[in-house]
């Protein structure tokens, strides 16, 4: 399994374990007097679950199994692939920080973050997919 394969499972990994420990703190939340802001954490559960558990998940298998591009780059550009897990992971945390700070604060300047971060996790898709396109072919 090439390296950067590895990277994207196991980082999901981690991520499954964080988004159902979040779900543990929202779920409590209705047996126990937990402060209400602890509701803020509900879109980074979704984020946390969505992209950093099944979409990295799903990347490091394609980035892994799929059809070879070619025999010199048989998956395509690492740099491509490498710049994805990056621009993921990385508007992926500045969600998870910046989420539950606009919400508790807003108008303090946090949702520039949000966009911050929403905007690197579409460049990651769209890295993801000028890379993984021409790995998808008939045999």
């Amino acid at each position: 399994m090439p390296p950067l394969a590895r990277w994207f499972i196991k980082s999901a990994l981690v991520y499954f374990i964080v988004a159902l420990f979040v779900g543990i703190l929202l779920a409590a939340q209705t047996l126990w007097k937990l402060p209400n802001q602890l509701a803020a954490l509900f879109p980074v559960y979704l984020h946390l679950l969505v992209l950093g558990w099944i979409t990295q998940l799903i990347f490091g298998v394609i980035y892994w199994m799929f059809p070879k591009y070619s025999k010199d780059k048989p998956r395509a550009s690492e740099g491509f692939g490498w710049a994805t897990f990056w621009l993921l992971n990385t508007g992926l945390l500045l969600r998870a920080i910046a989420e539950p700070l606009n919400t508790g604060q807003s108008g303090t300047g946090w949702g520039w973050m949000l966009v911050l971060s929403a905007l690197l996790q579409w460049l990651a898709g769209i890295f993801f997919v000028l890379n993984t396109w021409g790995r998808v072919k008939e045999k």
